[in-house]
């Protein structure tokens, strides 16, 4: 029996939501499980350690379309995890739920933002094991500026402080609440005004300098500019109307990155 899976790129923190919300874009990584091939099986992939907690995967094989680019921010193991526990769900005869999915993969991810938004599509918020599924679509268009270099998450995290100041704090409170305000409502509004971070983006912001830059200097239909995951990508959010003229303005200004529009995914891991 073939198994033919996809899981969708994700953005994860939407500025102040760190280590809580993440969206679902349309960019899909995908996996084909067959019979053995009489190859030996790559028991250190992150897709088959993930499969292997729902079934085994000796005798079959493992084939990879890969699409989203790796160590940018936008999700890439996270993906590789949802379809690793996908496609073992589905050899097992199983229907797992997105929380069993969600705890049997996070050994191998780490991020639960992310897992939970490529496990089911859309936006959404996961704390303590949970994954709430908080909206369809972004209140703004997402355009990513994707630069050549690569930063891996671990090194990121790294560079974050055990504590911030008070005010910083308070900041992020405030961001974050506008911005679950905003994602729960579709309030483009409220949506922009949330567009800012104090607990993490300034640390990792000189591995992202076009934030910096686009910050200082909006595109065209700018509504806000978050760094996706620990970056380097940068998820401009942009008026709906106005997608292809912030594109254009932006890949002319950045012409060394890759710029492109990515819509939310309301669909996340599955058959493909």
């Amino acid at each position: 029996m073939k198994i033919h899976v996809r899981a969708p790129a994700t953005s994860a923190n939407i500025g102040p939501g760190f280590d809580v919300a993440a969206v679902a874009l349309d960019l899909w990584n995908e996996m084909e499980v067959g019979e053995g091939n009489g190859q030996p099986v790559d028991h250190t992939h992150l897709a088959v350690r993930a499969f292997t907690r729902f079934a085994s995967p000796e005798g079959r094989s493992f084939t990879f379309t890969d699409r989203i680019p790796r160590e940018r921010g936008l999700g890439s193991s996270a993906a590789v995890v949802a379809l690793g526990l996908v496609a073992g769900a589905i050899a097992a005869g199983k229907d797992p739920d997105a929380d069993e999915l969600l705890a049997e993969g996070l050994p191998f991810e780490g991020h639960a933002d992310n897992l939970a938004a490529a496990l089911v599509g859309g936006v959404c918020l996961t704390w303590d094991g949970h994954i709430a599924r908080v909206a369809d679509d972004v209140p703004a268009a997402a355009i990513a500026v994707v630069p050549q270099g690569r930063v891996k998450t671990a090194e990121s995290r790294a560079s974050l402080p055990e504590a911030v100041p008070h005010a910083d704090a308070v900041s992020s409170v405030i961001h974050a609440t506008l911005l679950g305000a905003a994602l729960a409502s579709g309030n483009q509004l409220l949506f922009a005004a949330s567009s800012d971070d104090r607990l993490h983006e300034p640390y990792r912001a000189a591995q992202a300098p076009q934030l910096a830059a686009i910050r200082s200097d909006p595109p065209v239909g700018f509504l806000g500019a978050t760094l996706s995951g620990s970056g380097p990508t940068v998820i401009v959010w942009a008026e709906k109307e106005r997608v292809a003229e912030t594109v254009a303005e932006l890949a002319a200004r950045f012409p060394d990155h890759e710029v492109f529009h990515l819509a939310v995914t309301t669909t996340g891991a599955g058959a493909a």
